[in-house]
C-alpha cells in the first residue's frame, strides 16, 4: 500500500522507520514546521522531518491540515494514513482523503487517557500499566474503534520520557501489524468500551512539586513531568529543576531521618527531601543558571542544610 505518515516528535520516528523498512511504500510524510531550537535558536526540522529526509521521502510541513495541505496529500494518491503524535487535528476532508482513512498510534489503553499527554498523565497518576493502541481516526478526540492494543508495564522509576521512548518502539510493531492486516483485508476494529478519561497537555504549573503530598505522589509527579514541562521547586528565591528522584532512601542501613515537607538532609551520601510521610531521595538537580548535577553534590555546596526547604 501507499502510505502517508504524519508525526513530529522523536516518539513517531520508530513507526516511520518500521514502515519504511516494510513492503509498503511511504509516499509522503506530514510533519510540523521547523522551529528555533537551543540557545542560538537555530531553525531545526522535527525529528520526523530529519529522518524522512535521510530516507528520501517527500515532506509536507504544516502546522494545520487545511484545504491546501489536504490537496497536497491527495496528490500522492495514498491508500492509508498513519499518524503518531503529529500535533494537530485532521478535518473531515483530510480524514477521507486516503482510501482506507487514517490509523493512529496512541500511547494509552483507550478509552483511558484520551488527549495530548497520555503517558505523562498515567505516570503522574502512579499507574503501573498502560498500552500502545492503534485505532481508526475519527473526528472525535481519540474515539475511533480499536484495531490492536499491546499492554505495557510502566517501570516505577522511569520518567515519562523514558516510558514514551520504550512505548514508541513497541507501538511501531503494532502499527506495522495493523497496516499489514488492512492491506490484506483482514483487519477488524472494535468500538471502544468503558468510561473515557482525558489527558490534557501539561502546563508549566504541572511541573511545580508540592512536597506536602506523600512520597509516592511526589515521586510519580516528578517522573511524569520529566522531561517536559519539567519538575521544579524553589530554594528561597532560586528555582531548582528536579531532574530525577528515586523512591525510598536506596536501602541505606540507617533509618531515614524524619523531615518536614520540603526539608533537606544528607544521609549516607544521598540527598533526602521531606514529604507528607517518608523522605524521598533526589538524584539529580539543575539549579538556575547551572548545568545538571548530582543532587547530593549540590546539597554539599549549600553548606548547612538546617532551615533550607524546597517549596
Amino acid at each position: 500500500m501507499r502510505l502517508v505518515v504524519a508525526g513530529s516528535p522523536a516518539a513517531a520516528v520508530p513507526t516511520l522507520r518500521r514502515l519504511a523498512a516494510s513492503e509498503h511504500e511511504i509516499a509522503a510524510v506530514l510533519t510540523r514546521p521547523a522551529t528555533p531550537q537551543g540557545r542560538k535558536r537555530v531553525l531545526t526540522p522535527t525529528p520526523v522531518a530529519q529522518v524522512a529526509a535521510e530516507l528520501g521521502i517527500p515532506v509536507i510541513e504544516a502546522s494545520r491540515v487545511d484545504d491546501e495541505v489536504t490537496a497536497r496529500i491527495a496528490e500522492f494518491d495514498v491508500d492509508l494514513g498513519v499518524i503518531v503524535a503529529y500535533g494537530a487535528l485532521l478535518r473531515r476532508a483530510a480524514l477521507d482523503t486516503p482510501r482506507h482513512g487514517w490509523i493512529n498510534l496512541h500511547f494509552s489503553d483507550l478509552p483511558a487517557y484520551r488527549g495530548a499527554a497520555p503517558v505523562q498523565r498515567a505516570v503522574m497518576a502512579g499507574d503501573t500499566r498502560t498500552a500502545a493502541t492503534v485505532f481508526q481516526l475519527v473526528a472525535a478526540l481519540d474515539a475511533g474503534p480499536v484495531y490492536a492494543s499491546e499492554p505495557f508495564d510502566i517501570d516505577p522509576e522511569a520518567t515519562a520520557g523514558e516510558v514514551l521512548a520504550a512505548m514508541a518502539e513497541v507501538g511501531s510493531d503494532v502499527v506495522a501489524r495493523v497496516v499489514d492486516d488492512i492491506a490484506a483485508g483482514t483487519a477488524v476494529a472494535t468500538e471502544q468500551s468503558g468510561e473515557p478519561t482525558l489527558a490534557p497537555k501539561l502546563t508549566i504549573e504541572d511541573g511545580r512539586i508540592d512536597f506536602a503530598a506523600p512520597a509516592a505522589v511526589v515521586h510519580a509527579r516528578l517522573r511524569g513531568v520529566t522531561p517536559e514541562p519539567g519538575a521544579y521547586a524553589h530554594l528561597g528565591e532560586t528555582r531548582v529543576k528536579l531532574l530525577r528522584s528515586t523512591s525510598g532512601t536506596g536501602g541505606t542501613p540507617a533509618p531515614a531521618p524524619s523531615l518536614a515537607p520540603g526539608a533537606l538532609a544528607l544521609a549516607d551520601g544521598r540527598l533526602l527531601v521531606g514529604t507528607a510521610d517518608v523522605p524521598l531521595t533526589l538524584v539529580e538537580v539543575q539549579p538556575a543558571g547551572k548545568k545538571a548535577m548530582d543532587a547530593a553534590a549540590w546539597a554539599r555546596g549549600l553548606g548547612e542544610l538546617d532551615g533550607k526547604v524546597l517549596a
